[in-house]
């Protein structure tokens, strides 16, 4: 029995496929990463070393999954299993292979194999540093509107001299120049990268250097890439670099789940895959394997109204399911409580709280819907906070990048007083600016003691593999004994502190220096989705809440999706009722993300009247309501609370199925 007879005939013409270009349009829930695994094992066995191929992805979660699903497969097999062939195949996202030929081209660019990468509030305050430096005021121009501007043009390829070199005169322009030119020269200062710039400057050292062209062209003989409807220039440029004159690339994506153009993702590149690749082959992946009859209906009547796409249809073997239903409040509240009380229902009937999904389109939503789950003592669980982001962790991994970066300041100002050492800004000032030898005696003995403690995790850092080196530094620096002493959080704190050191534990097989600068990467470009538990051992069994954005890529079996009004979804954005048509139809796209995150049912709830930012809104429908067929709609009867609940609401409740 061949491997590849698991698959339908679509996906099993993508995994036969070995030479030359290939363009594979994977619908939703279609089996992408299916396709993908089985075509790497393909290669493998028709003669490719594992080492030879490159499978590059968004998500951390997305590249794990790939990883481990390779492995596995590769470890069914006994012809690869006992062969000749070594090594495996490379799986990481855009970033993380950045960073990882940015680590080995140390010397080209000048700042080390344990650069810094400077999260969102390390490249903010380094801004603000540059926004004062330029004798700029950082409340008139704030450093997240001036990251923005220079992450948009990072990802169009420009750097601080040619974005300057084009600007002319314009105000905004020349001040965004000057702050750029200054925070570059800080990066370089404290050895450090931003997100952008683990692409920007490995598309630029690519481009620039034959030989280090050359030397991963040779490495990497076959590339995939997933999500290729999401790449920026940046992105699509570094693709063809790696994909080299043998144009062993294929590439997998959706038109129709293209959500990112407001970051600079351009869903074009797919569209004209097949001008630059004249020979590529084509393959559609229609079959959804994830949703009921009744969704995909709903979702193909949503995106057939766009006219820039790639045309196809999804089609199921799961026939008929439950119809999709359409609710009707009268506030956000009432929106919240009907969502409280059949997420109850659900879960009353056996349904694991972590199967069910409330999407909403704007942050702002979350506030209504937490206080309805609260009501009901329904677990939750907010996408977005991050285990590396929690406090405990950061200290971690803050005094492990100053150990192996003794000028990453950022981390310095972190943790030269945690554990309490009685150093104050004055100090950390004059620390930040080399001047220690000016500080009184006894200031000067306490950030010398602070100093060994580096120089000890740095020495521990040559010998130790990455979770005792996690380990130690818990110890050794004195996070330990301070977590003990807080009664009231510490407990927690040191749990999520030595949980990173069994997740550290699945590095400790990279080669010693490897594993920690891994694990130090990814930890730095940790997703939103990572918070879901994936990461780690930790797995919560609480209702999903998150933006439509934010679940791209993940399915549940229930999902709500809410705030359906005119102008919130779809959203007009800032400038007003603009009629902007690729606005309208990447909103449109949006929408149908939502529908498609779903397997078994779907609610779509709206309010009559909604606040907003402190104002009370009148609301219309959805225009996207319109385009659902009556077939797949569900009528039902008035559904209202529990009885504690119906005589304080009675006036309110207007709740019925459309």
């Amino acid at each position: 029995m061949s491997h590849l007879d698991s698959l339908n005939p679509a996906q099993r013409s993508a995994a036969e496929h070995t030479t030359g270009p290939l363009l594979i349009i994977a619908g939703a829930g279609a089996g992408k990463t299916k396709t993908l695994t089985h075509r790497i094992l393909n290669l493998i066995k028709s003669g490719i070393a594992p080492e030879h191929i490159l499978a590059i992805t968004f998500t951390n979660k997305a590249a794990r999954e790939m990883a481990d699903r390779v492995r596995a497969l590769l470890a069914t097999e006994a012809s690869v299993r006992h062969g000749a062939k070594a090594g495996e195949p490379f799986v990481a996202t855009f970033h993380s292979l950045g960073a990882y030929i940015l680590r080995a081209e140390h010397e080209a660019t000048g700042r080390g194999t344990h650069f810094s990468i400077l999260d969102d509030d390390d490249t903010n305050r380094l801004l603000k540093q540059a926004i004062i430096a330029q004798q700029l005021d950082p409340k008139q121009f704030e450093p997240r509107r001036l990251k923005n501007a220079i992450s948009r043009e990072k990802g169009e390829l420009l750097t601080a001299e040619t974005y300057a070199a084009r600007v002319g005169n314009e105000y905004f322009p020349r001040i965004v120049a000057g702050v750029w030119k200054e925070y570059e020269r800080l990066l370089v200062q404290e050895k450090a990268f931003d997100f952008d710039d683990l692409i920007l400057h490995t598309t630029l050292l690519l481009s620039e250097r034959p030989d280090i062209r050359a030397k991963y062209q040779a490495r990497w003989t076959h590339i995939h890439i997933d999500e290729y409807q999401d790449t920026n220039v940046a992105q699509y440029k570094l693709s063809k670099i790696l994909g080299g004159d043998q144009h062993n690339i294929c590439v997998v994506g959706d038109t129709d789940q293209s959500i990112y153009g407001w970051r600079g993702a351009d869903f074009r590149n797919m569209m004209i895959f097949e001008e630059d690749y004249p020979d590529a082959t084509v393959v559609l992946l229609e079959e959804n394997y994830r949703s009921t009859e009744h969704i995909l209906a709903a979702a193909n009547d949503i995106i057939k109204k766009n006219k820039v796409r790639k045309d196809k249809t999804l089609f199921t073997n799961k026939k008929g399911g439950e119809k999709i239903s359409i609710v009707s409040t009268l506030d956000e509240r009432e929106e919240a409580r009907f969502i409280a009380k059949t997420c109850r229902d659900l879960i009353t009937q056996g349904v694991s709280p972590k199967d069910i999904a409330i999407l909403y389109r704007a942050n702002f939503q979350s506030r209504a819907l937490e206080e309805g789950l609260l009501a009901r003592d329904i677990p939750y669980q907010v996408l977005g906070v991050k285990f590396f982001n929690r406090m405990e962790v950061k200290h971690v991994l803050a005094y492990i990048r100053a150990a192996l970066n003794p000028d990453a300041t950022a981390d310095i100002a972190r943790i030269l007083n945690v554990p309490t050492r009685g150093l104050g800004k004055t100090t950390l000032a004059k620390v930040l600016a080399g001047d220690e030898a000016s500080l009184p005696p006894a200031t000067k003995e306490k950030v010398a003691s602070f100093r060994t403690i580096l120089a000890d995790i740095a020495r521990a850092a040559e010998t130790y593999t990455p979770s005792l080196l996690i380990r130690y530094t818990i110890k050794q620096s004195g996070l330990e004994e301070m977590f003990l002493k807080d009664r009231e959080e510490g407990e927690e704190r040191l749990e999520n502190a030595y949980e990173l050191v069994a997740l550290g534990s699945k590095y400790d097989t990279l080669p010693l220096g490897e594993g920690i600068a891994t694990l130090l990467s990814d930890a730095a470009l940790a997703s939103d989705q990572d918070s879901l538990g994936t990461h780690t051992k930790k797995q919560v069994d609480a209702v999903r809440l998150m933006t439509v954005h934010a679940s791209k890529g993940l399915e549940f079996p229930y999902v709500f999706i809410t705030g359906m009004e005119q102008d919130l979804f779809p959203h007009r954005g800032f400038d007003g009722p603009v009629r902007n048509p690729e606005r309208e139809e990447e909103e449109r796209r949006l929408f149908y993300v939502a529908v498609t995150r779903a397997e078994k049912k779907v609610w779509l709830s709206y309010a009559h009247m909604r606040t907003v930012f402190g104002s009370k809104n009148v609301n219309t429908p959805s225009e996207f309501l319109m385009d659902l067929d009556e077939a797949y709609i569900e009528t039902a009867e008035e559904i209202g609370g529990d009885e504690e609940d119906t005589e304080q609401h009675e006036g309110e409740r207007m709740i019925e199925y459309l």
